[in-house]
């Protein structure tokens, strides 16, 4: 069974390699990108709610804001980068004393294990979750959601693909085809269409339904399913969780447009660019609500007299305690983003702190030698 599988999976990725020697001089991001138009198109036609197709559509432009400029700033240089690393080192890996194929399919296991290691790093280490939260604050998961990646997250990215061409002498051939198939994986666990066959599928492979679960609103539920391509590593370190999410997307966190995305993985609080949504009724509109609700109630009892007061008082202290448990609920909320998801930045404090003592020496230790100065002079 075992020897089924990993010859099946080699046979893949010899084909996969095949198929990109006969596109010949056809970019693999070009292929890629015109993979990602195909899937949008679909995605729209297929979306029958309003509101979600308007969701998705904000979501669309975001997000191939972000991919084109992550491309022009940064991905063009990082993959040429990482293959001349790999013409550099590729006899000097873990992997170089193995033939072609075996190589390929170690390589390709190996490096599937590094991204789930490094997505569950961004997830356990708030200086890394800082800018991870850029992809996961998207409120409609389709396609594109792929590619919402803050560019430092990127760069991150590609120091750790370097460490493993580094570790593993593969060369570059290697390299183009473990990045082209895990990046069609990660467009095929996004998409926002139902897929035949994803309970079979799921054993094996990272399918939609597992990783919409990974966009969870809740971080108990979106702290998992980790995997790029096999969900293999997330069944091995028990990682893996199988619900329906009732919200995607970051609690109290508005939809965002390409700069304010960029802004986002900047900022320490996420307050500031928080939903409209979570605000309180102001003082001045409780009277209004009170009396609506008194008026409701009055109606109810065919506006019978002599229960003004009953019904007015009735009212008022419903509102009350609604807007009371509102806001219980929303301290929870942010209790739970900041607490849990936001950096810690003791650390940053810390620096901070010691800059400035240090400063208060260093500007003491001069005051005093302007003062010896001056004796010795007078």
């Amino acid at each position: 069974m075992l020897n089924d599988f990993i010859s099946g999976l080699t046979s893949m990725i010899i084909l996969y390699q095949e198929w990109l020697n006969f596109l010949g001089g056809i970019d693999i991001p070009i292929i890629i990108f015109l993979i990602l138009v195909t899937l949008m198109f679909v995605e729209m036609i297929l979306v029958v709610c309003l509101e979600s197709r308007t969701r998705m559509i904000q979501s669309y432009i975001t997000n191939m804001a972000t991919f084109v400029f992550n491309s022009l700033i940064l991905s063009i240089l990082s993959i040429s980068s990482l293959l001349v690393l790999a013409e550099s080192y590729q006899h000097n890996g873990l992997l170089s004393a193995y033939n072609q194929q075996d190589k390929l399919l170690f390589a390709f296991i190996l490096f599937d294990l590094t991204l789930y290691l490094w997505h569950k790093a961004n997830h356990k280490f708030d200086c890394l979750w800082w800018f991870h939260k850029v992809h996961h604050c998207d409120k409609s998961m389709n396609s594109t959601t792929a590619f919402r990646v803050h560019f430092i997250e990127v760069i991150l990215s590609i120091l750790v693909k370097a460490l493993f061409i580094f570790i593993t002498g593969i060369e570059a051939s290697l390299v183009a085809i473990c990045e082209g198939v895990s990046t069609l994986f990660v467009i095929f666990h996004h998409l926002n269409l139902p897929i035949r066959g994803e309970k079979w599928f799921k054993w094996l492979f990272i399918v939609p339904s597992l990783h919409r679960v990974h966009h969870s609103s809740l971080r108990k539920e979106h702290d998992s399913n980790y995997g790029a391509v096999f969900s293999i590593w997330d069944r091995l370190f028990r990682t893996l969780k199988e619900t329906r999410p009732d919200e995607i997307g970051l609690i109290n966190v508005k939809t965002l447009s390409f700069f304010e995305l960029l802004k986002f993985g900047l900022l320490p609080d996420i307050s500031s660019l928080a939903s409209d949504s979570g605000k309180m009724p102001k003082p001045e509109n409780i009277n209004w609500m009170v009396a609506e609700a008194a008026y409701y109630f009055a109606e109810h009892r065919g506006f019978a007299s002599g229960f003004d007061q009953l019904d007015w008082y009735k009212a008022e202290q419903q509102i009350r305690e609604s807007i009371e448990m509102q806001k219980i609920h929303h301290v929870r909320e942010y209790t739970e983003m900041q607490k849990i998801r936001e950096p810690h930045f003791d650390f940053f404090k810390q620096i901070g702190h010691a800059l400035v003592a240090f400063n208060n020496h260093i500007t003491l230790q001069q005051k005093d030698q302007n003062q010896g100065h001056q004796g010795i002079t007078s």
